[in-house]
Order: structure tokens, then C-alpha cells, then sequence
């Protein structure tokens, strides 16, 4: 579980984030989303240490985020797991020395240890065989697998994700957030997801907190989502005019 209390986050005189109280549950998908500008990517940037809230709490299941001092922060960091919307896969090295590198940074393991690791990893993302490979070689989508194995591989307690289906076709889309949710209940992961992926709120929401300027404009999973009368859901849900036209045919039908 990671709970945010009271967060504020201001850059000069822009107040970005404006007290949010939000707590993302463990051994689910927890959803931020909202429309650009909205502080999805601020707020995350809080919740991995990449920014101080200039007020407000952190707390990781029962420590404070805020209170840890660098040795502290280093030994939390070995539980967090994270999903980059480029994938950020070093372009010189194989797939297995990609997948292998926080353990090389943070593990005192065997390199036959490391290796057995790696292989467990690409198995449970179906990438099996594909170790001297390096990521110019592979898919996006294939390439997506290789970021979330080595998300994964030092086995976290907290995985982040942020905008994991940027840039894939919609069948591959669907298999990465299936993944993510199985990888979730099947390690029992506290997952926070930044999308604005429509396909991802209604598949795999069942925590969705939706920032509109700055502050918390709704909360609820994915079976209240469609039931809910909240405007600035409504309004972020039906963006498109397809979708507003489908919206406006079933409530005449």
C-alpha cells in the first residue's frame, strides 16, 4: 500500500498538485489518470522520490516516504519496480544484460544466480530464448515485455508504470495490461499505472483516482466508472466525439 496525505506539489507560483489524499491498494492496479496538464505525471514523479512535495506525506505501507535519509531511501528502492513509457532499454546491451542490470547494481547474487533470475523473468513474459538478442532486434511490444521483466526482476513490493501502451497497436495494448494485472495479483505488487488509456480504465481500473487541476475529482474502479454522474469524469471519459456520439445513442436506445 502507498498512501499520499494532504500532497501539494508548487513549481514557483504554479500550484500543480492541491492536496491529494489517495491511497493506491496493494495487489492491485491503481490508476491515475486525467487529462494533460491535470498533474498525473507530477504526482508519480512524487511517488518514486523524483520530486519532494512541497507538502504533504508519503507513506509506504507504514514508513514515511518523506522522513527517509539516503541509505534508507537506497534500501526502499530495492522493493520498487519501474515500467518507463520509452522503455529506457540500454540500446548497447543484450536483452539479458538489460534485464540483469538492477541486479548487477543492487544484488549481492551469483551471476549464475543472476542468470537464472533473467531466464525466470522472460518466461513469465513469454520472451523465452531471445537473452544475446539486443532491443533493436525486437518489437515494441516485445521490447514492452523485456521493460516489464526487468521491472519485475528484483522481485518489487511497488511497480510504477507509466503510460505502458504509448505507441502499440490495440491487440498488444490489451496483452501488456493483462500482464501487468496478472503480475500484480500474482506477486501481490502495490502497481501504480499513468495512463490515459481508455482501454486500460475499463479493463483493468479497480483503483482509479482521476486528477482534474490539480486536485482528486474522482475515485472508484472500473464497474462505477460508466455508472458515475461526475462531470469531469464524464468529461475525460467521452473526449472523443466518437465516443460521446456512442454515449448519447445508448442513453436514447
Amino acid at each position: 500500500m502507498i498512501r499520499v496525505e494532504g500532497i501539494h506539489k508548487s513549481f514557483g507560483e504554479h500550484h500543480v498538485l492541491k492536496g491529494i489524499d489517495f491511497t493506491f491498494e496493494t495487489g492491485k492496479t491503481n490508476l491515475i489518470i486525467g487529462k494533460s496538464g491535470a498533474g498525473k505525471t507530477v504526482l508519480l514523479k512524487l511517488l518514486v522520490g523524483l520530486l519532494q512535495p512541497s507538502e504533504g506525506k508519503i507513506w509506504y505501507d507504514d514508513v514515511c516516504f518523506n522522513d527517509l535519509n539516503k541509505k534508507e531511501l537506497q534500501k526502499l528502492r530495492m522493493d520498487v519496480g519501474m515500467l518507463f513509457q520509452g522503455n529506457a532499454l540500454f540500446d548497447s546491451m543484450t536483452i539479458e544484460e538489460n534485464i540483469r542490470f538492477p541486479l548487477d547494481m543492487f544484488s549481492g547474487k551469483t551471476m549464475k544466480e543472476k542468470k537464472e533470475r533473467v531466464n525466470y523473468c522472460l518466461s513469465r513474459v513469454e520472451m523465452e530464448g531471445i537473452n544475446n538478442k539486443f532491443p533493436s532486434e525486437i518489437s515494441g511490444g516485445m521490447q514492452k515485455r523485456v521493460g516489464i521483466a526487468r521491472a519485475i526482476v528484483l522481485n518489487p513490493k511497488y511497480l510504477f508504470v507509466d503510460e505502458p501502451n504509448s505507441g502499440l497497436d490495440p491487440k498488444t495494448a490489451i496483452t501488456i495490461d493483462d500482464l501487468i494485472s496478472d503480475i500484480t495479483k500474482e506477486f501481490n505488487i502495490t502497481t501504480v499505472i499513468n495512463t490515459h488509456d481508455m482501454n486500460s480504465v475499463m479493463e483493468i481500473g479497480e483503483n482509479i483516482c482521476l486528477l482534474h487541476m490539480g486536485k482528486l475529482a474522482w475515485q472508484g474502479n472500473k464497474d462505477e466508472v460508466l455508472e458515475s454522474e461526475n462531470e469531469m469524469l464524464s468529461d475525460f471519459i467521452f473526449a472523443s466525439p466518437f465516443l460521446k456520439r456512442l454515449r448519447n445513442f445508448a442513453a436514447k436506445s
